[in-house]
């Protein structure tokens, strides 16, 4: 028979897994969420004008270290892969409701999954769940800018319980968002994403995932000629305990920060290009790891 570590280091591998999809494993069932921690970089609240644009997000996901509700780290072989390649249509209306421009979107996440651990691996490739929801951007002045949100997430790709590398959730989850944006040509540029995850049941498990907290940062120095240097990375916490069965899961709650150098061309044009590489730490009941991330904007 299984014992509960068993299950929980279970829990926690098949986690790292999806959470390779965008970039990290929190705690939750699995160890994953519906959202890449540190996905969005500059410009993450500026609307651009009315119109459709289609955005790519490429990411490389690497992590060979699970940490426990200590934060120690847990001596087991395991390593974890993940490519990632979102693709995501924006588009931004002429309609305005309370001041703010009205904007729908839809994410389509193409993923490339390996998990080793121990002597036991598996992989998984395809369509992983899609994300869809609509907002309201807002333009306080030329510099800031911000837009109120709230996405969906559909178990839509496939699940199997008894698989370790699944590129599904197989629940529903509601996102409320905020993204700020202060940009210029010259001088400071600095943004920030705040997310929190309302998760549904796993009707195959009966495990529904605490709540989360999250938000993904920039902040850099732009030089006039289309280069902004400087970091970013994320911050994640869960709110709430996990439910299995009704009941309470005990001490499974994630935690876990990121940073690292970023960057972003824009070349005034209507296009623009941003990349960094963050590695996690003051990680708890998840995996850590590193990743590489690019986001390209191209107005149709």
């Amino acid at each position: 028979m299984k014992t509960c570590n068993d299950l929980k280091l279970k829990a926690l591998t098949a986690a790292i897994l999806l959470a390779a999809l965008g970039g990290a494993a929190q705690a939750t069932e699995g160890g994953g969420g519906v959202y890449p921690n540190g996905n969005e970089n500059y410009l993450a609240g500026a609307l651009p004008p009315p119109g459709t644009y289609f955005l790519t997000y490429a990411s490389h996901y690497e992590a060979s270290t699970l940490r426990d509700n200590n934060g120690n780290k847990i001596p087991l072989d395991f390593n974890v892969q993940a490519d990632a390649l979102a693709l995501r249509v924006v588009h931004v209306t002429n309609q305005q409701i309370w001041g703010g421009q009205l904007l729908f979107h839809a994410i389509a996440p193409l993923v490339n999954l390996k998990v080793q651990v121990g002597g036991t691996s598996d992989s998984s490739s395809g369509l992983a769940d899609i994300v869809f929801g609509t907002g309201l951007g807002y333009h306080a002045s030329d510099k800031l800018h911000y837009v109120w949100a709230v996405d969906f997430t559909a178990p839509t790709a496939s699940y199997d319980s008894k698989k370790l590398a699944n590129l599904s959730r197989n629940y529903w989850n509601i996102e409320p968002v905020f993204a700020l944006t202060y940009v210029q040509p010259t001088g400071l540029n600095a943004d920030v994403k705040v997310m929190y995850d309302f998760n549904g049941v796993n009707k195959d498990t009966n495990y529904r995932s605490g709540q989360e907290l999250h938000a993904d940062y920039s902040a850099g120095w732009a030089f006039g000629n289309g280069w902004t240097v400087g970091v970013g990375g994320f911050v994640y916490r869960q709110i709430t305990d996990d439910q299995q069965n009704g009941a309470t899961v005990a001490n499974n709650k994630g935690r876990a920060y990121a940073i690292g150098p970023s960057i972003k061309y824009d070349n005034g044009k209507g296009w623009f290009l941003t990349a960094k590489f963050e590695r996690e730490s003051g990680v708890v009941n998840r995996a850590e790891g590193s990743s590489f991330k690019i986001k390209a904007l191209l107005p149709f």
